[in-house]
């Protein structure tokens, strides 16, 4: 596996504030924006001077509306750049309808300029979708993993809380941005400025890009079984060709009937409802986040005809996926 680059700095007299350009996009998380901005005025209040400083802008250069339905005003609309700019693309849900013709071709523009561009949260996408991604490694929110992997298969997706590969950032929303700026504050003013900017926040456990950023199963699945984690580690790793529940016992050395217990015991449900369950939660995902067909989602989920997908899906959901792919039609990304 190769390692990863370091971010790219570009050379700047280190008595010159640092600027990033956040863009708002509509619907972005406001948890991931709020936690950058504080990390740069935090850090700015702990060395006493203003080593960072900040716009916001966004498309229509008015306001813009975040998740949880708090308007903000925009400093400006989407203007040239300087080359030793960062700007940080903020997304949220919805990321593809906030990802336009307009904002792609602003970004490529500026990104040809070799600045440093990251995306918050969901904002990968947006990236991935303007090419700044290609050949290089990404994370974004574990909620939008299988769609990115089927739309940007020239991206190498990770499950890490944030990335860092030449000038490409990319987090994986929620207080992720929070390691990534204290990341960046430890680049351009050393270790105790950051950890003295964490000590501000209450933040006690610092992540590293070698942190990945969903609980562990036995955490997520509330039981610490180590067996039963190693065979739903499996499930989850193999969903486009399921795994029958005779070569999963085989794999942790337990008969079909001793795993059956098991699942019985703690998840209430056979090993083979539990891996279904799984299917077709990736299957709504894709379904409600891509423009895949819904035979194709019926595949890369392990179905081997679009009908028996449906009606599992229907069973499960109390709808078919056809009907879920119309009440929750893509819009035109650009």
């Amino acid at each position: 596996m190769s390692q990863p680059r370091p971010a790219t700095r570009i050379p700047r007299d280190t008595d010159k504030p640092r600027r990033f350009v956040f863009v708002l996009l509509e619907n972005f998380t406001l948890l991931s924006f709020a936690s950058a901005v504080e990390c740069l005025r935090i850090a700015n209040r702990m060395m006493g001077r203003e080593a960072y400083v900040w716009q916001v802008v966004g498309e229509d250069g008015g306001t813009c509306t975040c998740s949880a339905g708090a308007v903000f005003a925009l400093d400006a609309g989407l203007e040239d750049l300087s080359r030793d700019d960062t700007v940080m693309i903020c997304g949220g849900i919805d990321v593809q309808a906030a990802t336009t013709k307009k904002l792609l071709a602003w970004l490529r523009r500026e990104a040809r300029k070799g600045l440093i561009v990251g995306g918050l949260c969901t904002a990968a996408h947006t990236l991935a979708k303007a090419g700044l991604l290609d050949g290089k490694r990404a994370t974004i929110h574990w909620e939008n993993q299988d769609s990115f992997a089927e739309d940007f298969e020239e991206v190498s997706l990770t499950k890490s809380v944030f990335v860092a590969d030449g000038n490409r950032l990319t987090t994986a929303g929620g207080t992720s941005s929070l390691d990534l700026m204290l990341k960046l504050i430890a680049d351009d003013h050393g270790e105790e400025i950051a950890n003295a900017v964490a000590d501000q926040l209450i933040y006690a456990s610092i992540r590293t890009d070698q942190d990945t950023q969903r609980l562990s199963v036995p955490t997520r699945i509330g039981v610490r079984h180590p067996k039963l984690s190693q065979v739903i580690h499996q499930m989850e790793s193999n969903i486009e060709e399921p795994v029958s529940p005779s070569i999963l016992a085989q794999e942790v050395g337990m008969s079909t009937r001793q795993l059956e217990r098991l699942f019985r015991r703690y998840l209430n449900r056979s090993p083979k409802r539990y891996y279904m369950e799984l299917r077709l939660q990736k299957a709504r995902n894709l379904l409600m986040q891509t423009d895949m067909s819904v035979i194709n989602v019926a595949l890369a989920c392990g179905f081997a005809s679009p009908s028996h997908f449906s009606k599992c899906y229907r069973a499960h959901y109390e709808t078919t996926p056809y009907r879920e792919r119309g009440s929750h039609a893509t819009r035109p990304s650009g």
